[in-house]
């Protein structure tokens, strides 16, 4: 119960900055991806990838009980693209769209967040091999939370599905499937 008061008594300092309408956000990032591309096994394939987020809340809270929350909008850059196993290949990309809803229900410093995304990756050789292309889309969809180290700082924890495919501009579309682990830290303003 002490417990419970004082993450209750910390989080009530200041209001959250994902609840604040109009706030930036700032976030540099570094994720890891395991996944399928052609024989159904999970550690078949791997991805990494860094860059950096830019979003602006666009909506104060709203909604009610459980669902009460913020929606964020924002895109990724993303200068570091890096397959390995099957192939190794470097390259980069961007996401244009990338919706989060911040939930206010939080305990102490930690809110959590789900969030969807979609964009390009564009690779010197063809990902996977073959009859393929080096443009290739990505989708994800997931989940995290926010850790606040500061009244305007946090560090985020995320997971997310993960799928990357070349929509039909290759002869083949092979596709890669997988589970994404996210790290990164926020600036707010």
């Amino acid at each position: 119960m002490l417990l419970f008061a004082a993450c209750t008594a910390t989080a009530q300092q200041y209001p959250l900055p994902t609840a604040q309408k109009g706030t930036w956000d700032l976030n540099l990032w570094a994720t890891g991806a395991t996944g399928e591309e052609n024989r159904n096994s999970f550690t078949e394939a791997r991805i990494w990838t860094a860059g950096a987020f830019l979003g602006r809340v666009l909506t104060g809270e709203v909604g009610h009980g459980w669902r009460r929350g913020s929606l964020e909008y924002g895109f990724d850059v993303i200068p570091l693209f890096v397959t390995a196993k099957t192939q190794n290949v470097k390259g980069g990309g961007f996401e244009p769209v990338v919706l989060r809803w911040n939930s206010i229900h939080h305990l102490g410093p930690v809110l959590p967040y789900i969030e969807m995304a979609g964009g390009a990756i564009f690779t010197p050789t063809n990902i996977p091999p073959g009859n393929t292309s080096n443009v290739n889309f990505t989708a994800r969809g997931g989940g995290g939370i926010h850790l606040f180290t500061r009244k305007r700082q946090s560090v985020d924890i995320g997971c997310a599905w993960s799928h990357l495919s070349n929509a039909n501009l290759g002869i083949q579309n092979p596709e890669f499937n997988g589970i994404r682990l996210s790290l990164g830290y926020h600036w707010f303003r």
